[in-house]
């Protein structure tokens, strides 16, 4: 019962996941034309073999074992044993990429797989000026559940100027949304700081739709909210089945364990994919910091959101603010020295905050060279 539970549940975030990205690539590219265009005379050949020069397709999949089989038992009608079994674990990764890599990062591998994180692609500025860009979908298992992760973007630097287009969905974190900006850029010796506009699509994060029915329907228990969508109760068999038919649970311990927050994690993500997208223009401030020798090496970059414009809308993020600005933030560090020839540290991360959703990574060492 637990692993047909686990399977519905797979299933409809599979459905969710599959994504009509037509309007999103069509942006991104009239992105780049724009930002191509705004620096010379439009030429379709010039600007092909301009643009893609020194970038590199890519296309590559690789899985491993996911956790090990668990035996679930029961003992409601004498023992009953289940095996929760875990399919293995795959990635699928198909990109372009056209970015300079930092003094510090390495090409340690000879051929792109799809599983590089360069975390310095999150900076506001590269290595070098002019066009850069990255496209990149995995669609993946991990731990039995099916995500689709794309992270696409496209970034123009001038000298005065700087002009971005950001797609991201990371269906770990639960985050997606479309951004562009238009910053205008001051250096201070090797201090890069920039002003400027940030537009954001997204649903409307911070709706909540069972803090909704719960004050629609004064605190009555969920399993009201089951029979709403479908679900019937046989009190005197304990058969619970699903809008479809199919038992979910035999017993009122796995109706309440398993099924309903099955049917309320199905609830949650049918009600927030009924809503529109939500636009938001705010305020951006940033600053980039780089500085390499072969012995130390420090980047960092960040970027601030104080100010938002509230439309006034239904969804609006301000009503779940109870009605106030707020910051959304994202920031990144890479550090690296090398106190002699044996002995080195190193500490990386990057953190993200946007709405009510965070996502972050980091990690840090030491290496002791033997010789």
């Amino acid at each position: 019962m637990i692993k047909k539970a686990r399977k519905q549940v797979i299933l409809h975030r599979k459905e969710n996941y599959k994504m009509k990205e037509g309007k999103i690539w069509k942006i991104l590219i009239l992105f780049l034309l724009i930002s191509h265009c705004a620096k010379a005379q439009f030429n379709v050949e010039e600007f092909c073999k301009k643009t893609f020069k020194f970038s590199t397709f890519y296309a590559a999949a690789s899985g491993g074992t996911s956790i090990s089989d668990v035996d679930v038992y029961s003992v409601s009608s004498g023992l009953e044993t289940f095996t929760v079994q875990t399919p293995f674990d795959y990635n699928l990764a198909f990109g372009i990429r056209k970015i300079a890599r930092f003094g510090y990062e390495n090409r340690a591998q000879t051929f792109y797989d799809g599983t590089e994180d360069s975390w310095s692609d999150g900076a506001n500025i590269g290595k070098v000026s002019g066009l850069e860009f990255l496209f990149e979908a995995d669609i993946k298992r991990q731990e039995g559940v099916e995500y689709l992760d794309q992270n696409h973007f496209i970034r123009y630097v001038g000298n005065k100027y700087i002009l971005k287009g950001e797609y991201l969905q990371d269906g770990f974190a639960d985050i997606e949304y479309f951004e562009t900006s238009q910053r205008y850029r001051h250096n201070i010796g090797k201090i890069s700081l920039n002003v400027g506009l940030a537009q954001r699509m997204s649903e409307p994060y911070g709706y909540d739709p069972l803090k909704e029915w719960v004050a629609l329907n004064n605190d009555i228990h969920y399993t009201y909210l089951a029979i709403q969508e479908g679900y019937n109760i046989d009190v005197y068999n304990s058969i619970y089945t699903d809008p479809n038919g199919n038992v979910v649970a035999t017993s009122p311990e796995v109706w309440e364990e398993v099924a309903v927050p099955t049917m309320l994690a199905n609830y949650v993500e049918t009600k927030r994919n009924e809503l529109d997208k939500k636009f938001q223009q705010s305020l951006v401030l940033g600053l980039d910091y780089y500085y390499y020798k072969k012995s130390f090496w420090l980047h960092t970059w960040a970027n601030l959101m104080p100010w938002h414009y509230d439309d006034g809308g239904s969804f609006s993020y301000h009503n779940y603010n109870n009605g106030e600005q707020w910051y959304d933030y994202s920031g990144g560090l890479i550090f690296g020295y090398k106190y002699n020839k044996h002995l080195g540290v190193f500490a990386e991360g990057k953190y993200n905050k946007y709405w009510n959703r965070e996502w972050y990574d980091f990690k840090c060492g030491i290496n002791y060279v033997i010789f």
